[in-house]
């Protein structure tokens, strides 16, 4: 009887071990965060953020990128991007991550090569922050995540509505002569 005892207790522990472990391997991989219906950013500064400013250089897509952002400075900051591939450059974005309303929010625009907007004149693409973690930064479909002084991983869900896809560019950080 005790022996049926401890094989039901160790069945259950297994199957809600077990259970656990493909709920959490369903989650990994996913680096971007949405804010809950009704759920607030939370309280943050700009200050929060400075570990991301400096220029940075990597590849994707077969080209190569190119993101600078400033220090911070009456409550935000700037960043550029640029993408080239073969030699030509394919677009640019303008991006601020600024304060508001007692938190922070990245605010972006696309430009094509010949410096025409994306976006119509009155609009940018918006992120409102979600969480903030040690080197960390969750905005709703984009984190920074500082691996390292010279590396930072940025995540950006890209696509259409109920098409889009989590996309990794890897920054390495890049020291002007």
């Amino acid at each position: 009887m005790i022996r049926l005892c401890f094989r039901y207790l160790f069945l259950l522990f297994s199957t809600f071990y077990f259970c656990g472990v493909l709920a959490q391997s369903a989650s990994l991989g996913s680096e971007t965060r949405q804010l809950e219906t009704g759920q607030n950013s939370p309280p943050a500064s700009i200050e929060d953020v400075s570990w991301i400013a400096g220029y940075w250089r990597g590849e994707i897509w077969g080209g190569q990128f190119e993101e600078m952002w400033s220090e911070p400075l009456a409550g935000s900051m700037m960043g550029s991007f640029k993408f080239v591939e073969n030699k030509q450059i394919k677009f640019y974005e303008l991006m601020t991550i600024a304060e508001h309303q007692d938190s922070l929010i990245i605010r972006l625009k696309h430009f094509a090569q010949d410096l025409k907007g994306w976006e119509e004149k009155d609009q940018s693409v918006d992120f409102k922050l979600v969480r903030l973690a040690d080197k960390t930064a969750y905005f709703e479909g984009y984190t920074f995540k500082l691996i390292g002084p010279n590396e930072m991983h940025v995540f950006v869900m890209i696509g259409e509505e109920g098409k889009k896809q989590e996309t990794k560019f890897v920054f390495k950080r890049h020291r002007s002569q």
